[in-house]
């Protein structure tokens, strides 16, 4: 049993979903973006619902679940089709038992999730529909945890990453992570297999960082470190930053060591764009631009043989941002000759995409197999129950 990430095509926008390579194929899904063109069988958008649920187990009920849901920032390309294709709300509430195993809504175990990004979000934008369900759902939960005495069962559990501003999360103690706190697993499960060190966001901005934040999202910024095979003892470290910009990167850079973003994966932060390198417009001054040197000096601690994925529609060689044809050739300057550079909307065909999996080695990452749904599943248990293979 190895770990590995999948990433779903979704134009510019992200879903990525990570198996832990525990027995339980422990999982985390990071963002969603499913189009409502993907769930139209005469559309030939891909239909990345069924991607994904091909890839989940199921509980004893036969409800296909993740373990966990980070949202990294509520933006409509990392939250679209969340209140279609999950359940919110108690699972004593559930309410899809009967319908076909396609259509029942997955359930959430535990969320991830920063009340600062909603609060700098919704400053100065109105937040979507789905995002503001999810809001709704982390301070349901959240309430439960206050009455519950911070006992609760899977489908409440939360995670609050981030202290908020004013002491707004000074009672959430048990669970709440700080900027620079590691912790480990996902749901209480599999701690021996993953560990977080959370990087972002920050909790206190002066006034003039707070105006740009509101304005450049401040995404959820995670470096994870894997465990690479289920009796091994080597790991592989996932750093991914949402949509954080050139002044969260370079606020990291003064903030933490260099080891603390050194990675063998990298999620381009927001889909490959120039402003997440550059405080300069790609389209107005192309190749007079300046890159941010305390940013790459964030962004490029890629180990030998690293890779780097564009979460994006197909990179061009134009005045587009994102994704940035830029942003690309800087990505592979610091990948050099050992590492690989990968987009979403480019695997395996521009006109064909499809999930791009990476696994993990002995050390680092390598291209995974493309196997039949059938692989993820057991046949030992109701419906999809049973362990990724």
């Amino acid at each position: 049993m190895v770990a590995k990430i999948t990433f779903f095509p979704v134009d510019n926008g992200d879903m990525t979903l990570l198996r832990l390579a525990d027995s339980n194929a422990t999982s985390l899904l990071i963002d969603c973006k499913i189009r409502s063109a993907a769930d139209d069988s005469d559309d030939d958008t891909r239909d990345v619902a069924k991607d994904l649920r091909d890839r989940l187990k199921t509980d004893k009920n036969g409800r296909p679940y993740v373990d966990a849901m980070l949202l990294s920032h509520p933006d409509e390309d990392h939250c679209l089709g969340l209140e279609k294709h999950f359940w919110l709300g108690p699972l004593s509430d559930y309410p899809d038992d009967k319908k076909p195993e396609n259509e029942k809504r997955i359930v959430i175990r535990q969320l991830w999730s920063s009340p600062m990004v909603f609060r700098r979000a919704s400053k100065n934008n109105a937040l979507c529909c789905d995002a503001k369900a999810f809001n709704k759902e982390a301070k349901r939960r959240i309430k439960v945890y206050k009455d519950s005495g911070f006992s609760v069962k899977d489908g409440d559990k939360i995670l609050i990453m981030g202290e908020d501003e004013d002491g707004k999360t000074d009672d959430l103690t048990p669970i709440l992570i700080k900027s620079g706190e590691e912790f480990t697993g996902i749901n209480g499960q599999a701690s021996e297999y993953l560990t977080s060190l959370l990087l972002g966001p920050f909790s206190e901005q002066d006034e003039e960082t707070e105006e740009k934040l509101s304005k450049n999202e401040s995404s959820v910024i995670i470096n994870f470190k894997i465990k690479n095979t289920e009796f091994g003892s080597n790991t592989s470290k996932f750093l991914a930053g949402g949509d954080a910009g050139v002044e969260i990167w370079e606020r990291i850079s003064d903030e933490f060591q260099p080891s603390d973003t050194e990675y063998d994966l990298l999620l381009a932060p927001h889909h490959c764009s120039w402003r997440s390198l550059s405080h300069d417009s790609w389209s107005e001054k192309g190749e007079d631009a300046l890159v941010s040197q305390k940013a790459r000096k964030t962004l490029e601690q890629a180990k030998y043989g690293a890779f780097i994925v564009s979460s994006s529609k197909p990179i061009t060689d134009d005045d587009s941002d994102p994704p940035c044809i830029r942003a690309k050739r800087e990505y592979r300057s610091i990948l050099g000759h050992s590492g690989i550079f990968k987009c979403t909307g480019e695997e395996p065909t521009k006109t064909n995409p499809a999930p791009l999996e990476i696994e993990t080695t002995g050390s680092g990452f390598k291209l995974a197999a493309t196997l039949p749904a059938a692989a993820y599943v057991t046949s030992n248990s109701p419906p999809r129950a049973g362990v990724w293979k």
